[in-house]
C-alpha cells in the first residue's frame, strides 16, 4: 500500500490544490471593483475563458457545473479572504455575506479594535462597512462588522 505523498493520484490532487489556490491569490486584486460580486464573477469568466469555455453563456454554465459546489465554494472564500501577517489578522469579506469577519490568526491572540479598523482601512473596505465600533460584535474570538446598508 502506499503512503499520501507517493500515491500519484493524491500527489495530482494536492498539486491541483495548492495551485488553483496559487492562482486565485495572484490575480484576485486584478478584477475591479475588489470586494464585489463583479470581481468574482469577472475572476469565473477569466478562468473559464483560459479553460477553453466558450464566452457565452452556455459554456459558463459548462464551466460552473464542472466546478461544482464544493470547488466553488472554496475559490469564492480564497478570493475574498486575506491574512495580514504583520497584523496576525485574517478578514473575511464575502459581498454575499451581510458582516465583515476579521479574527485572529494566532490561537489565544486577544483582538483590539484598533488592529481591527487598521485592517478595514488597508483593505480599503471602509466604504463597505459600518464605522461605528460600538455596532460591530464581538463573537468568540471574532469581530464582525456589518455592512453598510448601501454598499455595492
Amino acid at each position: 500500500m502506499s503512503t499520501p505523498s507517493s500515491d500519484p493520484v493524491q500527489l495530482q490532487a494536492t498539486l491541483f490544490d495548492f495551485a488553483i489556490a496559487e492562482l486565485v491569490r495572484q490575480h484576485r486584486e486584478s478584477f475591479q471593483p475588489i470586494w464585489s460580486v463583479d470581481s468574482w464573477v469577472k475572476l469565473l469568466i477569466w478562468l473559464s475563458l483560459n479553460c477553453g469555455c466558450r464566452g457565452d453563456e452556455d459554456g459558463m454554465k459548462c464551466f460552473a457545473e464542472a466546478l461544482g459546489p464544493s470547488l466553488t465554494t472554496r475559490l469564492r472564500r480564497l478570493f475574498f479572504e486575506r491574512e495580514l501577517e504583520d497584523l496576525d489578522l485574517q478578514l473575511m469579506a464575502d459581498p454575499a455575506e451581510p458582516q465583515v469577519l476579521v479574527l485572529p490568526m494566532g490561537p489565544g491572540a486577544p483582538l483590539d479594535l484598533s488592529r481591527v479598523a487598521a485592517v478595514i482601512e488597508r483593505m480599503q473596505l471602509e466604504e463597505q462597512v459600518v464605522l461605528d465600533q460600538d455596532r460591530w460584535q464581538h463573537l468568540d474570538g471574532v469581530v464582525a462588522i456589518p455592512r453598510r446598508e448601501s454598499a455595492p
